[in-house]
C-alpha cells in the first residue's frame, strides 16, 4: 500500500532530524580528532562501553591501558588522570553520539513499519541505511585500530574514508527526506542536470581531500594565501618527493594540500558556471544558494589556513562542508526528479 503525502511528512521530518544529528556526530568527530582525543579508549565495547569508568579502580585501569600505546608514550607522556579523562570524554561523547543516533534511526523506523507509512519501495532503502550506519561504527574503530600500534594518530587513509562515509549517510538521509516531497512537475534541462550531478560529485571529492589533509595535519605546515611555499605552484621536486607517485597524494603534506586548494578552484568555478548555466530554470535561486555555501566554505578554509587550524575555524569549516554537502544532496534530489 503506498504511503499517503500526510504519512509521508513525519517520515521526513524523522529523517531530517537524524541529519541532524549525524552533522552533530561530524562536528562532535572533528573536535575529539583536534583534541587528539580519539585514541583515548583502546578498545571497541558497543555494549559494555556504553558507560564511562564510574569508580577511581576504572579509571585508573583504562588510564593504564592508554599508557601502553605510542601517543601516551611520544606525545602525552607524563599527563595527569585528569587531563585524560578530558580526552577521554571527548572520543567517549562521540561513541555514546553514535549509539544514540542508531536508537534515534532503529526505532522510528519499526515504528513507522509497524503503522504502515512506508511503502515497499521505501522500507528495505531504509533497512540497509540502518545497516549502513551500523558498518561506520565499525569503520571507526578499524580507523582507530590504525592508530594504536606503530603510529601517534590514525591513519589518514581510514580517516578520509571514515568522514567521507559518515558524509555519504547525511546526504542519503537528506537525500531519501527530499524525496518524499511532494512533485512539482518542474522541467529541469537535461544539461543542468548533468552538470547538477558532476559539481556534487566534485564536491564530494573535496570532502575526501579535506579529510587526507587533516589527516596529515597539513593545514599546520604551509598557512600562506595565495601562495604556497612562497610559489602559487611549488617545485615539482617538492610536490612528488616520494616515490612511488602516487604517494604523495595521500602522505606528503604539501602535495595533499596543493590538491585541496586546486579542487577548491575549481569546485568555486564549477558551481559559479553552474549557477549561471540554471539562470531562467525553477531551481536558479537554489544554484545560487549552492554557489553561495561553495563561496562562504572557501572563505572559511581560507581563514582556517592563515590563522594556522584553530578548532573554532576548523570546526566552522567542517559546518560549511556539511552545508554544501547538505543543501547539495537536496538541490539534486530536486534537479534529478523535477520536484
Amino acid at each position: 500500500m503506498a504511503a499517503s503525502v500526510s504519512s509521508l511528512r513525519p517520515v521526513r521530518i524523522w529523517l531530517l532530524l537524524v541529519a541532524l544529528l549525524v552533522a552533530v556526530m561530524v562536528l562532535v568527530g572533528g573536535a575529539t580528532r583536534l583534541t587528539e582525543s580519539g585514541l583515548s579508549i583502546t578498545e571497541w565495547k558497543p555494549v559494555t562501553g556504553t558507560l564511562p569508568p564510574l569508580t577511581q579502580e576504572a579509571w585508573d585501569t583504562e588510564f593504564a591501558k592508554y599508557k601502553q600505546i605510542p601517543q601516551y608514550e611520544q606525545v602525552n607522556r607524563g599527563m595527569s588522570l585528569d587531563e585524560f579523562k578530558t580526552i577521554f570524554y571527548w572520543e567517549w561523547g562521540h561513541r555514546l553520539l553514535g549509539r544514540i543516533i542508531g536508537f534515534a534511526f532503529l526505532l522510528p523506523l519499526l515504528f513507522f513499519w509497524w503503522r504502515g507509512y512506508l511503502s515497499r519501495e521505501l522500507a528495505p532503502k531504509l533497512v540497509l541505511l540502518f545497516f549502513l550506519g551500523g558498518l561506520q561504527g565499525f569503520i571507526g574503530w578499524w580507523m582507530v585500530a590504525s592508530g594504536l600500534v606503530d603510529r601517534v594518530s590514525v591513519a589518514p587513509y581510514r580517516l578520509a574514508v571514515h568522514l567521507t562515509f559518515a558524509f555519504f549517510l547525511f546526504a542519503t538521509l537528506i537525500w531519501i527526506a527530499r524525496s518524499l516531497s511532494p512533485k512539482r512537475g518542474e522541467r529541469i534541462p537535461s544539461a543542468v542536470r548533468t552538470s547538477a550531478w558532476a559539481l556534487y560529485a566534485l564536491a564530494f571529492f573535496q570532502v575526501f581531500l579535506g579529510a587526507i589533509v587533516a589527516g596529515l595535519d597539513a593545514g599546520m605546515t604551509f598557512t600562506t594565501w595565495p601562495l604556497m611555499d612562497g610559489r602559487f605552484i611549488p617545485s615539482s621536486a617538492s610536490l612528488f618527493a616520494m616515490e612511488p607517485v602516487w604517494r604523495n597524494f595521500f602522505e606528503n603534506p604539501m602535495t595533499s594540500q596543493f590538491v585541496h586548494r586546486m579542487v577548491a578552484y575549481a569546485l568555486l568555478i564549477a558551481a559559479g558556471l553552474h549557477a549561471l548555466q540554471a539562470r531562467g530554470t525553477p531551481v536558479a535561486k537554489s544554484a545560487v544558494v549552492l554557489f553561495g555555501l561553495v563561496c562562504a566554505q572557501a572563505l572559511i578554509g581560507i581563514m582556517t589556513l592563515v590563522h594556522t587550524v584553530p578548532i573554532s575555524l576548523a570546526l566552522l569549516h567542517q559546518f560549511g562542508a556539511l552545508a554544501v554537502i547538505g543543501h547539495g544532496a537536496a538541490y539534486l534530489q530536486r534537479v534529478r526528479a523535477g520536484t
